[in-house]
């Protein structure tokens, strides 16, 4: 009913920036919170930032900095800039966002797009 498409990943270089961008379609009513995960190889699935819809940004203390988060609502998406990219941000991220449903089954529910690949290397 609901499909976050992730966009942005690739390969850059130490200290190089990538934007990353989320586009949710679907039989969305509205939008809660959006938000980012990463997940590197071996390692568990970890918060990198999330926003409410009024524009409130929350980020774990290590990924405050280099991460920013921003989203259109009109638009359905969300965006995560991110700079001075080092080797250990390589990681697949992924994109979620809390759908309020316009169809059946109606209710509210927690979506994750399929992942975008960030490789940080020379």
């Amino acid at each position: 009913q609901v499909q976050l498409v992730e966009s942005g990943g690739g390969l850059v270089q130490p200290g190089g920036s990538l934007r990353l961008s989320c586009a949710a379609a679907g039989s969305i009513r509205s939008i809660n919170a959006m938000g980012w995960y990463r997940q590197a190889p071996g390692k568990e699935r970890e918060l990198v930032a999330d926003i409410t819809t009024g524009g409130t940004t929350n980020y774990p203390d290590s990924m405050r900095g280099r991460f920013t988060i921003s989203r259109d609502n009109a638009k359905n998406t969300v965006f995560l800039e991110m700079i001075g990219l080092k080797p250990e941000d390589t990681a697949v991220y992924y994109c979620t966002a809390t759908v309020v449903l316009s169809r059946p089954p109606y209710g509210t529910y927690a979506y994750w797009g399929r992942g975008t690949q960030v490789t940080v290397s020379s």
